[in-house]
Parts: structure tokens; C-alpha cells; sequence
């Protein structure tokens, strides 16, 4: 089964970014190592927009719905069938899919492995699982700027990319307006609060063994995420305004 996802899924990917990364390392990074995985990670954000753009969305509307759906299951909660019944209205009364979450993790998984793949083994000169027709390379600049070596940890990014995931997943959450402050969270709403904290701490605990190639990648991912969460909201926030008045 792993034989399989691995040539269905990871090798074909691997083999795409690889080729790309070393367009973009000979045409455009001006032969710097971290310029090139920056262009890359922000060409594979732009190619795959709008799968990023919809998924972000319906997890920032999900995390926006924990009080309703609070609520509902409060108001029925010795009835699954018409809890579940009001679920389904609430989701579809705001266009939400309680699913897309999870299928968003699932199709990005390979996309993440397969640049992980490519940066953790380029940076460590790794053998790698490339095609016959595709070429392999040797002697490309380690360096990012002249200041840091890619095929060594760094600190500095390290930090970069914690800071930069710990808001990244802060401006995802819906922001607690004055009259909801002393409210209880939903057990939604407080998973993602511990979350905010949790995940840059396991962040600088799995970069902290990798080369500053992967934590330039984590940086960038997260930063351009934050780009990105800003048209979420901004979107959410417009149809959330559209439905006010409509009614």
C-alpha cells in the first residue's frame, strides 16, 4: 500500500518540485538556495489558491459557528436525530461543509511530505528519488543571502517561523467581541486557543534537528498563510455583513 501512495502520489510530486525548484534557483533566486525556496513555496501557493482559499475558509467559518453550534446541541441534546437535523440546517444555512477541514489536511498531506522531501534532501545532500530523465544536480549555493547556511540549523529562523505560525493561527480565530469576554469557550473555541500555543511550541521542537532549509519553508508557509487568512476573513466578513442586512 505504501509502495503504491509512493508512486501514485509522492514521486511524481517530488520529481515536479524538484524540477521547479532548480528553474527557479537558475532564472530567478539569482543562485541563492533560500531564495528559490521561498519563489517555490509562493508558486505552489498561488497554483493551488483557490483548494487553499476554500479549505481556510470553511475552517475559519467552523471555528466563527463553535457558540451556534453550542447552542443547537445544547437545545437538542436528547435528540441526536434532531440534533443532527438542526446541525445540517445551521451548515447549510451558511454554506459550511463540517468535512472540508479534514479533506483540505488530506490533499495538502502529499504537497507538504513531497516539499519536505525536496528541501530536507537537497539541503543535506540526500540521495533522491528522482526519474532517470530527470538530472540530478551538484555544487548549488548553501547560503540564503550570504548570512545563512541551508544545510545548518538556524536560530534565527527558527524563531521567524514560531512567531510567524504562532499568528498565523491567532488571526485565524474569531476575534471575542466586549460582551462575549467573560462568556465559557466551546470546547471548539478553547482546542483552538490551546492550539495557538501549542503548535509553534511543536514547531521549534521539530525544526529544531533540520536544516534551516525546512524552517525558511515553515516561514514562508506561514507567513503567505497569513496572507491568505486575511482574504478568508475578509470574505467571511462580507457575506456576514450581506446576510445581516438581508434579513
Amino acid at each position: 500500500m505504501l509502495s503504491i501512495l509512493y508512486q501514485i502520489f509522492y514521486q511524481p510530486l517530488f520529481n515536479v518540485f524538484f524540477v521547479l525548484f532548480f528553474f527557479i534557483y537558475d532564472n530567478i533566486s539569482f543562485n541563492d538556495f533560500g531564495i528559490a525556496i521561498i519563489v517555490l513555496t509562493l508558486t505552489v501557493r498561488v497554483v493551488l489558491y483557490p483548494l487553499f482559499h476554500k479549505g481556510m475558509y470553511h475552517q475559519t467559518a467552523m471555528q466563527r459557528l463553535s457558540p451556534k453550534i453550542k447552542e443547537v446541541q445544547d437545545k437538542h441534546k436528547g435528540n441526536m436525530q434532531k440534533q443532527t437535523e438542526a446541525l445540517w440546517e445551521l451548515y447549510r444555512e451558511h454554506k459550511v461543509n463540517p468535512f472540508s477541514g479534514l479533506l483540505f489536511i488530506i490533499i495538502q498531506l502529499p504537497i507538504f511530505i513531497a516539499m519536505y522531501g525536496l528541501i530536507s534532501g537537497v539541503a543535506s545532500n540526500a540521495s533522491l528519488p528522482l526519474y532517470s530523465f530527470v538530472a540530478p544536480r551538484q555544487g548549488i549555493n548553501d547560503m540564503f543571502l550570504g548570512l545563512i547556511n541551508m544545510h545548518e540549523s538556524s536560530i534565527f529562523l527558527i524563531v521567524v517561523a514560531v512567531v510567524l505560525q504562532f499568528f498565523q493561527a491567532k488571526y485565524s480565530l474569531p476575534k471575542v467581541s466586549e460582551e462575549n469576554k467573560n462568556k465559557e469557550l466551546t470546547p471548539q473555541e478553547q482546542v483552538g486557543r490551546n492550539m495557538m500555543y501549542i503548535m509553534p511550541g511543536m514547531t521549534a521542537v521539530i525544526l529544531w534537528n533540520f536544516p534551516s532549509a525546512f524552517a525558511l519553508y515553515w516561514a514562508a508557509t506561514a507567513g503567505l498563510s497569513i496572507i491568505q487568512q486575511y482574504f478568508v476573513n475578509k470574505t467571511i466578513l462580507h457575506k456576514k455583513e450581506l446576510s445581516d442586512k438581508s434579513r
